[in-house]
């Protein structure tokens, strides 16, 4: 299989648009005498004038190899083995070309089709890119002459905006229907339309998604609502019948036509992907909490209409809900307990006198929980002049001094807790602005 070169003078990447730590990593693997090369998200972003978010690496060197050359390397992954180059808080994926699943011992597939583990090492460049998704990720930089490869016309099919399969869509669905999610993120991320074949395959094996591991899913949710992109994201979600597997209350309730799930969820986006936009700080839980209010709140009017106080009938609520949302995808308690907090804290806002107001300010969460209070009024509830007075009393001498402490106290939980997924790193501060939906700790 012949590839399509493209030599220096006929792209538009160059080196100073690629992360040094990155042209650490090629350089060092190169003059070890290993191929190496940039591949997929971030050749695609550059060749589109985009700044990636990633730089993943490709080479012939095996993921030990990889470690003997780098001190800061760790491995990774059992279903998918990988070396992590570690910059602090920058991550280098190295990847080894990857061969045909019938080729040694390192891969198995189900007798669904369903690929089960994925270590066949030992490939040429040619069976890496075929192993690879879409047309669009099997494009390879190459450090030691800086041409890019491209084996299916990934490149025409970008300047066409086209999202194409590489070999038959219904096969490479079945070997793993997670690619049914990446497809919608990628069309939503780069504005690509969608073969007739990749939709076809799409809506025939969709069901295989509820056969995924929840902890899959949860990582595939972040990289939908956290890609700055993520209302078009929920919207292709739906078209496509998909959202049923990541968000089935919610699904639900769309489904019946319930207008206010559906304008909450729209602007809780929204307001994320401005966020990700002017590089603010944004959290999963605050995603979450927005896709299941309608269903918490809900259950817990019922709860209020039995005789209980609206914080435990809250409690109660979310103690109904949340393990339906665990069924589909996981949550780890690390977002799970601001979530409840940001719902339970939503009555107690209500009192915006005296002491309890005023231990309210200097709570960690009462950024998230006013910013939710707010979304809630952007929805249609009859809350704006509770917003102006909690909007006020931030603008108060004392009501910085109370915010300051809350940041602090945020600020301590962060540095005893190891770096997470879903977790962005910021170049600005947060926005006291209502508009900012944020939902940030």
């Amino acid at each position: 299989m012949q590839p399509n070169t493209l030599s220096r003078d006929q792209h538009n990447i160059s080196r100073k648009d690629i992360s040094k730590n990155a042209l650490k990593v090629l350089y060092r693997l190169n003059e070890a005498g290993y191929s190496s090369y940039l591949v997929g998200g971030g050749v695609r972003d550059l060749l589109l004038q985009q700044n990636p978010k990633d730089f993943d690496i490709a080479t012939d060197a095996s993921p030990e190899e990889v470690k003997a050359l780098f001190k800061n390397c760790r491995l990774i992954g059992r279903r998918f083995r990988l070396a992590h180059v570690v910059f602090g808080r920058d991550i280098i994926e190295v990847a080894t070309f990857r061969a045909a699943h019938s080729e040694g011992e390192g891969g198995a597939t189900g007798d669904s089709g369903r690929i089960t583990r994925d270590n066949v090492f030992g490939g040429t460049l040619a069976d890496d890119a075929v192993r690879r998704d879409f047309t669009v990720n099997a494009l390879y930089y190459n450090i030691d002459d800086f041409s890019v490869v491209d084996f299916f016309d990934g490149v025409e099919h970008l300047e066409q905006g086209r999202l194409t399969f590489i070999g038959d869509a219904q096969d490479r669905v079945i070997e793993d229907p997670v690619r049914a999610l990446r497809a919608v993120r990628f069309a939503a991320k780069l504005g690509l339309r969608m073969d007739d074949d990749c939709v076809a395959a799409i809506e025939q094996h969709r069901h295989l998604l509820s056969e995924i591991p929840p902890a899959r899913l949860f990582e595939e949710v972040l990289k939908l609502v956290q890609s700055g992109h993520g209302v078009a994201s929920f919207e292709l979600l739906r078209e496509h019948d998909l959202l049923q597997y990541l968000f089935p209350l919610a699904d639900s309730r769309l489904k019946q036509g319930d207008e206010y799930a559906e304008t909450m969820i729209l602007r809780g986006l929204g307001n994320t992907d401005s966020r990700i936009k002017e590089e603010l700080p944004v959290t999963p839980f605050y995603i979450y909490a927005v896709f299941l209010w309608p269903d918490v709140i809900a259950a817990a009017q019922v709860h209020e209409a039995d005789g209980f106080d609206p914080v435990p009938a809250l409690h109660m609520a979310a103690d109904e809900i949340v393990p339906q949302q665990l069924a589909a995808t996981s949550l780890p308690k690390r977002y799970s307990a601001p979530m409840r907090e940001v719902w339970v804290m939503q009555p107690r806002l209500k009192n915006t006198r005296g002491a309890r107001a005023k231990r309210m300010l200097s709570n960690p969460r009462f950024r998230a929980a006013y910013d939710f209070l707010c979304l809630r009024c952007d929805t249609g509830e009859n809350l704006k002049e509770l917003c102006d007075s909690w909007e006020s009393m931030q603008q108060t001498p004392e009501g910085q001094a109370l915010l300051e402490e809350a940041r602090k106290q945020a600020a301590s939980r962060r540095r005893t807790r190891a770096p997470r997924e879903g977790r962005p790193s910021a170049k600005k501060t947060r926005s006291r602005s209502r508009k900012s939906g944020t939902g940030t700790p």
